[in-house]
């Protein structure tokens, strides 16, 4: 079974032929089985489809009708969960034109993952009485009518990551896992924790795959929520996405740095440079991966360490070797960026055969004169930093004043050196 996301009492419509039959019609759930097939999906379907999540309502021609149907999406992992997890994100098996739209899978309300899904087998077939499926199908329809979306909110509460959109998710899963488990909607304080918390899972599982695939906007994926009584705030994670720090707190290589910076479009990178040195004549020899403005930055860089190696000591190390650079992107979202400064370090830790600090991250770019250029933001690449296991950061001394918009949460676990 695909990880499969899941809009639990969502608000979600089908295409069904005709004016004003939705409403009317007795299906309570519209299932989307096997995702590949609705590659051909035209992109307005997916339009109306966004827009009924979020309000109800629909457009059929001039008309404007509503429905209360959910919608459950099923498809097919093309790869193990912890490559796709490592290289990717969960939500690449689904067609383009649902994908690419992050503005939708935003109103998915939760993401069952299937691998955690035993496949069915003899044994677990009950020896005991069961509902027939009617009667169950009939059970959970009434039940539609109850709402305990706010079953929660007398022993806990959630936690500032979570926006408006992340509340309403959280909320509308507990009261349908409320109607399956608790249908009376009587549950202890320790069993509306466990409920509360697999909500939690499957809302930030979605968030998770929306801050690798786009903009700062999704990278409050700190989901928590604290007791009431004790004041005490825990915090949920995605049980795939742990023990996945990207940047290691272990010594790396002589020539290995840590860098990101965040484009135009507010798209954040992070990467880690790795300079090797061979006999040579003092030429650079760069990747085939590295292009554009970051390959650009590379040269700047590398013209001014020439120009300088008299000061700096190093003639006879620059002019006996050839250099050559991979710049691995750690997101693998393809941005662009400015490394200068990381990757003068680099090559400087290379030449002295000293490694650079533990889970160090140096952001910047340079000019041909040495000059340190500004990020263009340091919220978004901090942000990143930190939850990928950045202790400290270099930042440029021009970005000083931008320090003041970082959140509190950032300062305390990653250091700056200005």
């Amino acid at each position: 079974v695909f990880p499969t996301p899941v809009g639990m009492n969502r608000n979600i419509s089908a295409c069904t032929p005709g004016k004003r039959s939705i409403p009317h019609a007795r299906g309570d759930v519209i299932g989307f089985d096997g995702l590949a097939d609705l590659r051909k999906m035209p992109k307005e379907v997916i339009t109306t489809l966004k827009t009924y999540c979020e309000s109800g309502t629909f457009q059929r021609g001039k008309d404007a009708d509503s429905g209360n149907a959910s919608i459950v999406m099923f498809g097919n992992t093309n790869q193990p969960v912890d490559v796709m997890v490592q290289t990717g994100h969960l939500f690449a098996p689904m067609p383009d034109v649902i994908r690419d739209d992050m503005a939708f899978i935003d109103r998915l309300h939760f993401y069952l993952p299937g691998w955690e899904i035993p496949k069915m087998r003899v044994e677990l077939f009950t020896k005991h009485y069961g509902f027939v499926v009617d009667y169950l199908a009939e059970a959970l329809r009434a039940l539609r009518k109850h709402n305990f979306t706010e079953v929660t909110d007398k022993h806990f509460s959630l936690g500032s990551h979570l926006n408006a959109r992340d509340r309403k998710a959280v909320r509308k899963t507990v009261s349908g896992l409320m109607k399956i488990i608790y249908p009376n909607g009587e549950a202890t304080a320790e069993e509306m924790k466990e409920i509360l918390e697999l909500a939690i899972e499957g809302r930030r599982r979605v968030k998770e795959q929306l801050k690798k695939m786009g903009s700062f906007e999704y990278y409050h994926t700190s989901f928590s929520y604290m007791e009431k009584e004790t004041g005490e705030e825990h915090f949920v994670g995605a049980p795939e996405m742990g023990g996945r720090d990207l940047i290691s707190s272990d010594p790396l290589a002589p020539g290995c740095i840590y860098s990101g910076s965040v484009n135009f479009e507010g798209t954040v990178g992070l990467f880690r440079i790795e300079v090797s040195i061979s006999p040579g004549t003092g030429k650079l020899k760069m990747a085939g991966g590295v292009s554009g403005s970051t390959k650009e930055s590379i040269q700047r860089a590398f013209g001014y360490l020439n120009s300088k190696k008299g000061e700096l000591g190093i003639v006879r190390e620059v002019n006996t070797a050839d250099f050559h650079v991979e710049v691995i992107d750690l997101l693998n979202n393809k941005v662009e960026s400015e490394l200068g400064v990381a990757f003068f370090v680099a090559v400087f830790s290379a030449i002295r055969k000293s490694p650079a600090t533990p889970a160090t991250l140096i952001m910047g770019d340079m000019s041909i004169q040495g000059n340190i250029k500004p990020v263009r933001s340091l919220v978004e690449p901090l942000q990143v930093a930190m939850d990928n296991g950045a202790k400290r950061a270099l930042i440029p001394i021009e970005n000083k004043r931008n320090f003041l918009d970082v959140d509190a949460d950032i300062m305390e676990h990653v250091d700056p050196f200005f």
